[in-house]
């Protein structure tokens, strides 16, 4: 830490160190990676086990049900100890999961495999729930939102590097998996699955050396403990009872939470069934499919700096209502174009889903008094079990429905309520300003 960095009384610095800020902010790309690479094992898992969309999606519940259930228990190993022994926990337990797969790569069982992904996703809920309350706090307070808008920003290129890994060390030229297994005896299918199993093993393998590199460098690296100064004479800090009652009784936290997890569920759908919609509407295989998934990121990239750029500019709430409604906008084409269009605004939504991650996230903290941020931050990163739900129930409307791409429509139910979320912050905004004439120019900037 640099001599010259303070520490304020709530916690925030009075700069950011950058070499700290950098490194944390590498970790975001790390969970990206392993997210997208979700997608992928999405599309090979459905036909190499035969799986409906229901069951296909149940990766994604694996995923996201392991930071539901990890997220409170991250939130109090950061109250006991620092972000840092929380981050180097996360960075372990993320590797111990990748291993997981050379087992289960032999093992070729599903359930196998969604362990994997659940001992990956414990690790993750550590990285993200320590990550992303560290990033906003590890500077200056006015800059909080803008600081995680810059982390978040790394994470569609570690997502990204999981799609392209994904689509030439699991994916196969030729033709698509279920034409070839279509083709082939009972024996040479069930060779064929257990050869395209063990290919699902070789992303992970180069992420174990990359994981290791990171932890090895969180090590010796000195970060600021960015945790508000409580007097404890007069005051103990809240207990988890008191704690999770005062957050009950915020309406505002509660709305935020609601937001979050249709926002992440909607994200993780969209993006969980581009493959298959393209599949379905006349790619040519799987490799080529992956494509539009590689498409969608650069959208969701190019779409966090068109983003950042406008809240410099504008309100984040009116840039993010802008957003909502063209996303409404894309996703009813989605489900209503009969032709191969329909995949390439599949793909143009993740423009619009850049900044409302870190703005929902950085939003809802802020309604919360300070002595309650690392549950609270653990609460919101919770939301992300929304992952878990909606691409199951967009599945399950695919299956019953018999049509992939109305399904979408449960995403675009999604977007809508997100937007009516910023309107209702907004004028929330707007209130404050009235009642407080006073707070500063810089204030209504943000």
């Amino acid at each position: 830490m640099h001599h010259n960095t303070v520490q304020m009384p709530d916690g925030y610095l009075n700069k950011t160190p950058l070499f700290q800020f950098i490194l944390l902010s590498c970790l975001f790309p790390l969970w990206g990676c392993a997210a997208s690479l979700n997608d992928i094992l999405i599309t090979q898992f459905k036909t190499v086990f035969a799986l409906s969309d229901f069951a296909s999606a149940l990766v994604q519940s694996a995923f996201y049900g392991g930071y539901f259930l990890i997220a409170i228990p991250a939130s109090m190993v950061i109250r006991k100890t620092s972000y840092k022994v929380a981050i180097m926990s996360g960075l372990s337990l993320y590797i111990i999961g990748c291993v997981l797969f050379y087992p289960a790569s032999h093992m070729a069982t599903y359930t196998m495999f969604l362990a994997a992904i659940f001992a990956i996703a414990i690790g993750l809920s550590f990285l993200e729930t320590a990550a992303n309350t560290y990033s906003s706090m590890i500077g200056h307070r006015d800059y909080a939102t803008l600081r995680l808008n810059i982390s978040q920003t790394f994470y569609p290129v570690g997502a990204l590097m999981g799609i392209v890994l994904g689509k030439y060390l699991v994916f196969q030229q030729g033709d698509s998996l279920s034409s070839q297994l279509a083709a082939m005896t009972p024996e040479q299918g069930h060779q064929f699955r257990l050869n395209m199993l063990e290919l699902t093993l070789e992303p992970y393998k180069y992420l174990i050396m990359v994981l290791v590199v990171v932890l090895v460098l969180f090590a010796i690296t000195r970060y600021p403990r960015c945790k508000p100064v409580v007097d404890r004479q007069k005051t103990a800090a809240p207990g988890m009872g008191e704690t999770l009652r005062y957050l009950a009784g915020n309406a505002r936290f509660k709305k935020g939470i609601v937001a979050q997890f249709l926002y992440v569920g909607m994200q993780v759908a969209v993006w969980s069934f581009t493959i298959r919609l393209a599949l379905n509407l006349g790619a040519a295989n799987e490799r080529d499919a992956s494509n539009f998934m590689i498409y969608s990121f650069m959208c969701f990239f190019a779409g966090k700096f068109i983003a950042n750029f406008l809240m410099t500019r504008f309100m984040p709430q009116k840039v993010l209502i802008a957003y909502s409604i063209l996303g409404v906008a894309t996703l009813a084409y989605v489900v209503m174009v009969p032709n191969f269009t329909a995949v390439y605004a599949a793909v143009f939504v993740s423009v619009l889903f850049g900044p409302c991650w870190a703005t929902i996230y950085a939003g809802t903290l802020d309604t919360v008094d300070n002595k309650y941020t690392e549950v609270a931050g653990a609460i919101i990163v919770m939301a992300i079990v929304g992952a878990a739900v909606v691409p199951a129930i967009q599945g399950f409307v695919s299956d019953h429905l018999g049509s992939m791409k109305e399904a979408f429509s449960v995403s675009l139910l999604c977007f809508a309520y997100v937007g009516f979320y910023f309107w209702g912050e907004l004028r929330n905004h707007q209130h404050q300003l009235l009642a407080d004439p006073a707070r500063s120019v810089m204030d209504s900037k943000l």
